[in-house]
């Protein structure tokens, strides 16, 4: 069943905060094999410019990734898990994400299209502190594959 293409532009509630630790980062960065000490070592990070800590480019995910769940678990979109294939994955900056953040996301549903029997959903998710500063801007692309 093709997903509904109004849900274009439906925006979500934002999510809990996320509290990015210290060791979260680490284990990510150790994880992907980042081995830049500002991903390791608060002094390293602090040399830089950083508060602490500093996340890889990449980090968000793990935030976006849960937080997504909103759209994909909607019952009224009907997206079928058990066929969705990540397709694509971007990120837009206006600071990094370091230790000690309080990061919430807004989760919205950019664009709804289908193509050879499979459906494409872009979503965006707004990535900003608790008090409102925006840090990251994400995009992912999945497809939901038909069945034939």
């Amino acid at each position: 069943m093709p997903m509904d293409p109004s849900f274009v532009g439906r925006t979500y509630p934002p999510t809990a905060p996320y509290h990015v630790g210290r060791e979260k980062i680490r284990e990510f960065a150790t994880a992907i094999g980042a081995s830049d000490p500002a991903y390791h070592d608060p002094e390293a990070a602090r040399a830089l410019g950083h508060a602490d800590v500093v996340a890889p480019p990449t980090f968000p995910i793990a935030i976006t990734l849960a937080a997504s769940r909103q759209i994909i678990e909607d019952p009224a979109l009907g997206i079928d898990y058990s066929r969705v294939v990540h397709g694509d994955q971007r990120f837009q900056y206006t600071r990094p994400v370091v230790a000690g953040d309080e990061l919430v996301c807004v989760n919205t549903v950019e664009d709804i299209t289908s193509r050879g029997g499979h459906d494409f959903l872009t979503t965006r998710t707004e990535v900003s502190t608790t008090a409102g500063e925006p840090v990251v801007t994400a995009w992912s692309k999945l497809v939901v594959r038909g069945e034939g």
